[in-house]
């Protein structure tokens, strides 16, 4: 997963702090995070997220772009004060896609 975020807290020239975060008028955070690896089903990444990216505290508003690098993998961003919503997600997707289905794709 690549994750990269844009926002304005600071203030006067931009200056580089640790790795990949340029502190500014205009502040970016580009890594790389490594999820572990999961089986199928609807997860909670956040606190790998987070672990992966401690600068996001710095940031005040933003923009976030986020690639998933693999085939079948895909990330929905919900509220997570219900985890009824996590159990409706996973009966809904495994509906729509059920595990016997055969798919044509194998490279993962």
């Amino acid at each position: 997963m690549a994750c990269s975020a844009n926002h304005s807290k600071g203030s006067g020239h931009g200056s580089q702090h640790g790795s990949g975060l340029i502190v500014g008028p205009n502040a970016w955070l580009q890594r790389k995070v490594h999820l572990r690896p999961q089986h199928r089903g609807v997860h909670l990444v956040t606190e790998e997220i987070l672990r992966g990216l401690p600068e996001l505290g710095q940031f005040s508003v933003g923009l976030m772009h986020i690639q998933l690098l693999h085939t079948s993998a895909s990330l929905a961003i919900n509220e997570n004060w219900d985890p009824d919503v996590r159990d409706d997600m996973e009966m809904m997707l495994n509906r729509i896609v059920p595990e016997d289905l055969p798919f044509r794709h194998s490279c993962e």
